[in-house]
């Protein structure tokens, strides 16, 4: 059984919660103490016991849970779980019937109605993040609605509730017929490999389609490309299907150059137009800069934070001076794509960098296109956090 735990809502909270407000934050409750185990209903209330929302104790790095209804008398059950999750479903039927894309977001957290949690469909798999251990404690009815509304072949999961939303290493199937890996998804026609039971990422951002499917129609054609922070060279294999002259993509880790092989590979690439470097991208642009090496197209789209042997690197503190790493290499009328997934950062924000950073290097340029996040990555609106990346692309200009 679920306890049910009322916390009391400091003054300055209040009308947050009323305004449907769904991230339940340590710092907006004066009684946390009475918090015990993750998955417990929580009833907000005010003085005089006054009933603002209701939601479940999760904790994560964003908060220690998140509103799920305001509504006193509903019951947090399968019902509720199939309600939401079928609204879902049917809002993303457009990408179910898209026979050149099959990967995208089904269940979007907190844009659909249940923070801490989403769902991803990668050609007949189903993957579902758990961000909480509060969370997880309705996975029997997240499992059913599946079971009931949806095909599958199977259904992985990844645990991201260790500490701070890092993933815990587990095997990650969950039922159905095992997958055999890579499984080959479609973007747009392009192929993509992906793997769900191989650590935290799957070899994919979703989150970022839109961004590659115009590097491919509008940017890329005839330009030397470099991709930095490179993962698995997604945006390097949209890049030469896009007609770039040639794609370099640089990252640290050593997995890099194996996956990107793979990404070429499977998409008839030749990769002799193509180079996958390994080498911590700060000294890649030294190297470059040593070299008089000038790119047409820079794609920079570094993790929110990412630490090595050599440094630590934060978005908050270290973007201005990538960007101007990025402008110190990249040719007069080239094209930057300046990216970032951190959900602390604005808009507005985020052009102001890009801003300070021509400024400072005594440099011109426009803003050709913005992108946030795709349709099927829904987002509520009285949470603006949760519509986390920004992307701008910049061209240099005399």
């Amino acid at each position: 059984m679920r306890a049910v735990i009322e916390l009391k809502v400091k003054p300055k909270y209040r009308a947050n919660y009323k305004n449907n407000y769904p991230l339940i934050n340590k710092d907006a409750i004066l009684n946390p103490e009475v918090l015990e185990r993750e998955g417990d209903i929580l009833h907000l209330v005010g003085e005089n016991n006054q009933f603002f929302a209701k939601g479940y104790y999760g904790e994560q790095n964003k908060g220690i849970g998140w509103v799920l209804t305001h509504k006193k008398e509903e019951q947090i059950d399968f019902t509720f779980f199939k309600t939401k999750m079928v609204e879902a479903i049917n809002k993303r039927q457009v990408f179910y019937e898209d026979k050149n894309t099959n990967a995208f977001r089904v269940f979007n957290g907190e844009g659909d109605g249940i923070g801490g949690l989403t769902i991803d469909y990668f050609a007949g798999f189903y993957l579902i993040n758990w961000y909480s251990a509060g969370v997880y404690t309705f996975k029997d009815q997240v499992i059913r609605v599946l079971d009931d509304h949806v095909q599958y072949q199977a259904i992985y999961e990844k645990k991201r509730f260790d500490t701070k939303g890092t993933y815990m290493d587990d095997d990650d199937f969950v039922k159905g017929t095992r997958g055999e890996f890579p499984v080959i998804v479609k973007e747009n026609g392009v192929n993509y490999a992906v793997y769900l039971n191989d650590g935290a990422m799957v070899g994919i951002f979703l989150d970022q389609r839109d961004v590659r499917e115009a590097i491919r129609v509008k940017y890329a054609k005839g330009k030397k490309v470099l991709n930095t922070f490179s993962y698995t060279g997604a945006f390097s294999v949209a890049a030469a299907l896009g007609g770039a002259k040639k794609t370099t993509s640089v990252d640290l880790a050593k997995r890099s150059k194996r996956k990107t092989a793979e990404q070429f590979s499977i998409n008839g690439i030749a990769d002799n137009k193509q180079d996958t470097i390994v080498m911590d991208v700060f000294d890649y642009f030294k190297y470059a800069r040593r070299h008089n090496m000038k790119f047409d197209m820079v794609i920079l789209d570094p993790p929110s934070f990412a630490r090595s042997k050599k440094r630590t690197f934060r978005v908050a503190k270290d973007y201005p001076a990538l960007i101007k790493d990025t402008i110190s290499i990249t040719e007069k009328n080239g094209i930057i794509i300046a990216s970032t997934n951190n959900a602390s950062l604005d808009m507005k924000k985020f052009r102001g960098f890009v801003a300070n950073a021509f400024r400072e290097m005594g440099e011109k340029y426009n803003i050709l296109e913005e992108f946030s996040l795709p349709k099927d990555f829904h987002v509520d609106r009285n949470f603006p956090h949760g519509n986390y990346l920004k992307v701008l692309v910049v061209k240099k200009v005399d």
